[in-house]
């Protein structure tokens, strides 16, 4: 919006599908949401139960500057008992949400003209996370017929002396693909020949259906130059609780602190002992609600194949996204969405709000349940493409 009120960066209309998606889903009575990823599901009652006693015990005060110690200890225990990796609290900081928690990483590594690589397809908000923090983001594009795989020669094309940063995400949104071992330690090989920082978006963990999850800083010569971000929004069904984590080396945390001090100045209490007994009781709490978004996954990556001019890579490798390709429509991705809205009401979003090599494609959230998303494809399949 155009306003002499408002500063000249931000007259230019930088609103997303993302963004618009509300307003959309109200446009019919009956419209199948699945657009964002913010599941059906509620946070588990133990959580819930847990936290409202923390909160009635006293925990509603301004926490540790760095998060909650006892959560600090939790996360640190957590890589330990998971992937066996060695991370101290001082490599700890607690965010109200691993999006702050991109920009603050951002903000604290990348300075005025450095370049970020964002791999892409990516989660819409990169782009302006990296311009806010006065950086210049760089697309870096994967495509399906290399399975959304990092080709780390077109990698290695885009560095220039002024990068700074890649940033990867895997299981990926919107894709759902999972970067293998094999392309993450070709993509290392290339962060220690160009000395760059590897922020790795590290939200959907749980969600790797095909492998284990392994995270890029357990990889040899890795934990001295990556950012990992976490989240328990998607990880224990807590979008609202806003609670998430960064590990990266003390420096980087000690910076990080600083400008949050400025910015939200700590994340909520409630919130965080929330977090501390998700981890607690993560063994009891994640293998339901992750079999139940395996089954939908699965279901509606069937169900697409079936469709005519409607593909999807399967079986689906990780995160609760599909990228419904409808290249063979004829239809552009905002083509593609608004017909399936308007003659479905069905609501997704156009692929190439998740960058230019999004077009093509159409992103699914898998945040109903499989009788919602039977009905959804039941009304797809009957238009004509």
């Amino acid at each position: 919006m155009k306003h002499r009120f408002i500063a000249k960066r931000y007259w230019k209309d930088q609103s997303t599908a993302m963004g618009k998606s509300d307003e959309m889903a109200k446009s019919f009575d009956d419209c199948i949401n699945l657009s964002l990823g913010d599941p059906d599901l509620i946070t588990d009652s133990l959580i819930i139960d847990k936290s409202y006693e923390d909160a009635r015990a006293g925990h509603t005060k301004y926490t540790d500057f760095r998060g909650d110690p006892e959560l600090r200890a939790e996360i640190c225990k957590y890589y330990k008992e998971e992937y066996d990796m060695d991370v101290k609290d001082e490599e700890v900081f607690v965010c109200a949400s691993a999006c702050l928690g991109m920009y603050l990483a951002l903000e604290a590594v990348v300075d005025d003209g450095d370049e970020v690589i964002l791999q892409a397809p990516f989660f819409t908000p990169y782009p302006q996370q990296v311009e806010l923090a006065r950086g210049i983001p760089v697309e870096l594009p994967t495509y399906e017929e290399e399975d959304f795989q990092i080709n780390t020669e077109r990698l290695e094309s885009l560095i220039t002396e002024r990068t700074k940063a890649l940033v990867i995400n895997s299981p990926s949104n919107p894709t759902g693909n999972c970067l293998t071992v094999e392309t993450m330690e070709k993509i290392a090989e290339i962060a220690v020949k160009y000395d760059l920082i590897v922020i790795a978006d590290d939200i959907y963990t749980a969600f790797s259906y095909q492998n284990p999850f392994v995270p890029f800083a357990s990889l040899p010569g890795m934990r001295e130059r990556t950012i990992i971000l976490n989240s328990f929004s998607k990880n224990f069904t807590m979008t609202g609780w806003r609670v998430g984590n960064i590990i990266a080396p003390d420096y980087i945390i000690k910076v990080i602190q600083q400008i949050n001090e400025n910015v939200v100045f700590t994340a909520p209490s409630i919130s965080q002992r929330a977090a501390i007994h998700a981890l607690r009781h993560r063994a009891e709490i994640q293998p339901p609600m992750v079999e139940e978004y395996r089954k939908r996954m699965f279901y509606a990556a069937e169900r697409i194949n079936q469709i005519p001019k409607l593909s999807v890579i399967y079986p689906p490798k990780g995160s609760f996204y599909l990228f419904m390709n409808i290249k063979e429509t004829g239809l552009t991705s905002v083509e593609a969405a608004d017909k399936i809205l308007e003659e479905a009401h069905v609501l997704m979003l156009p692929g190439d709000a998740f960058g230019a090599c999004g077009e093509g494609y159409v992103r699914i959230a898998c945040t109903v349940n499989v009788d919602t998303l039977k009905e959804a494809f039941d009304r797809i399949e009957k238009i004509q493409f």
